[in-house]
């Protein structure tokens, strides 16, 4: 028996590291989308939501749509290894559950940003409402997205 490995097995070794790492993210994004999503469900019960105005009912929905679906796309992945993963699919796994990840973050981004921006309105008012969503927006841009693209260069 060598000591050595083959590339082969180099490769699935990585792949089910990259697949290990990729679910491991999932779950911290997972229980923030899916605490939201119940918080934004539980609203409809209230009467002061019931007493609010077209805009509020209007936003209240889209906010609940966008995040249903990044609950789609960052539990997507996790379903994908349950029925893929017996079948030598990680590779597949990787590259397209990568995907989707960053899609369901923009999905939840535009959620948070809704919420803050529905919240803001009820409590402040139009504009101010705006730009606290706004903000937050810019805010989950700015570190999800731009800032990880000022790592391309570093070294650990």
């Amino acid at each position: 028996m060598t000591s050595e490995s083959s590339p082969e097995r180099d490769t699935q070794q990585r792949l089910a590291r990259n697949v290990g790492e990729l679910l491991q993210e999932l779950r911290v994004a997972q229980n923030g989308v899916q605490v939201l999503f119940g918080f934004l469900l539980s609203v409809v019960f209230t009467d002061s939501y019931r007493k609010a105005g077209d805009f509020v009912h209007v936003t209240h929905v889209v906010v609940v749509l966008l995040t249903a679906a990044s609950v789609g796309f960052l539990i997507a992945p996790a379903a994908w290894h349950r029925l893929l993963f017996r079948r030598g699919a990680r590779e597949s796994i990787v590259n397209h559950a990568s995907r989707f990840v960053v899609i369901g973050l923009i999905l939840l981004a535009a959620a948070m940003s809704g919420a803050v921006l529905l919240i803001g309105y009820v409590v402040f008012g139009g504009i101010v409402g705006a730009v606290l969503g706004g903000v937050i927006g810019l805010l989950f841009a700015l570190l999800w997205f731009a800032w990880p693209k000022t790592f391309d260069g570093e070294r650990s």
